[in-house]
């Protein structure tokens, strides 16, 4: 079909911009947003802002004997409808950092540098400046550069106050230093370092409880001391830089050592836990060590939600695990402390089939054997919370 000129009553002309793309929002948002990514970059990152790509100097890489990268990626999930509902939105970049990077300091890696991707309905430049000020932010308390980034308008699929955000960060580590289930050994013991709030999983659940019980996100609680939407906004903790020096402090290769971490995301404590335990080794954990803090105690009693569906959906009050040998135990809580990052001993490590280990059933909702694909070691849950 040839396509004839338009005549004087023709309809106007299909724009990008009458389609719902504004692509000078979008380079009114990198302009307020610049600076703040600026803030992470040290004399690693070449080229600046606004690239095709990142640019990483790694050339300090040629001391290593041999370096391992580490790479992971994930997003925020339905915390960003509270930001949303809130109109707060410069501390979900510290959910997503959190997400990413303290995935990646699990084996023992340091983060290095991390991407960003934001979509939205509509770009609204100080919207998405207050978002990527939060993820500078939160890289900045990681150690990691924020090398580059993506903002998608997305008219139609997104509705104009909606955005989703996800990113990938890559870290290294030393082969000979790297973490893991294969240094775990029986008579390791595991080290608990508090949670900042509810973090970033386990949102869908949440906001049906709160959802059901008609409770508004502005109604002061009692409880948390503040209102329901402050406390649900609460940021991710990012133990990036803790774990880190953790394992400076108490290196693989001495008697007061650092083995491993577990991050406590989705599926909640004990299944995170037994991913990083070798087949054989059962962890028992001693839910009388911490209380629950408010939060957790809210969703449950407003939700007469069950206790294991609790426990396998937040981490009620412990984001992320060290297992230490046991030479190492007091001096890994000391030195997290001394961070300013509350930490306790929670548990320990034996042989499946020792005295330590047998003390219940290996069955039931307070026993989890591997998790997420992982055929490794079980964690074992015991006694009340305090």
């Amino acid at each position: 079909m040839t396509p004839t000129a338009p005549g004087p009553h023709s309809p106007a002309g299909i724009t990008y911009a009458s389609a719902g793309v504004d692509v000078e929002a979008g380079d009114r948002a990198v302009e307020l947003m610049k600076e703040a990514v600026r803030a992470t970059h040290g004399a690693q990152v070449l080229g600046g802002v606004g690239g095709f790509a990142g640019l990483y100097d790694v050339s300090r890489l040629l001391s290593y004997t041999k370096p391992l990268l580490a790479t992971s990626t994930d997003g925020v999930g339905t915390k960003v409808a509270i930001a949303q509902a809130m109109d707060i939105h410069d501390t979900i970049g510290f959910d997503l950092v959190g997400m990413v990077v303290d995935d990646i300091v699990v084996v023992g890696a340091e983060p290095l540098f991390m991407t960003d991707y934001i979509a939205c309905g509509k770009v609204v430049p100080e919207r998405i400046a207050d978002i990527v000020r939060g993820i500078a932010a939160a890289c900045s308390v990681a150690g990691t550069a924020l090398v580059g980034g993506e903002t998608a308008e997305h008219p139609g699929l997104l509705g104009e106050s909606e955005y989703d955000v996800a990113g990938a960060a890559t870290g290294v580590v030393e082969a000979s230093r790297l973490l893991g289930p294969e240094r775990v050994q029986a008579g390791d013991v595991v080290i608990a370092m508090a949670s900042s709030g509810l973090h970033s999983n386990g949102y869908s659940l949440v906001r049906r409880v709160i959802n059901r019980a008609g409770w508004a996100l502005d109604r002061q609680v009692s409880e948390l001391g503040r209102t329901l939407g402050e406390e649900l906004l609460e940021p991710t903790r990012v133990y990036a830089a803790d774990c880190l020096d953790l394992a400076r402090h108490l290196p693989v290769d001495a008697a007061a050592a650092v083995h491993g971490f577990s991050h406590v995301t989705g599926g909640g404590l004990a299944a995170n836990l037994a991913r990083v335990l070798p087949h054989g080794l059962t962890a028992t954990i001693d839910r009388s060590s911490w209380e629950l803090p408010a939060i957790f105690k809210l969703v449950s009693e407003l939700g007469n939600v069950p206790l294991p569906d609790l426990e396998r959906t937040l981490n009620l009050g412990v984001g992320m695990v060290a297992i230490v040998s046991a030479a190492g135990a007091d001096a890994a809580v000391a030195r997290l402390t001394e961070r300013g990052l509350p930490a306790w001993v929670m548990g320990s490590v034996a042989k499946e089939g020792t005295d330590e280990s047998t003390s219940s059933s290996r069955s039931g909702p307070d026993y989890v054997q591997g998790a997420k694909g992982v055929d490794g070691g079980a964690v074992r849950l015991v006694n009340s919370y305090a």
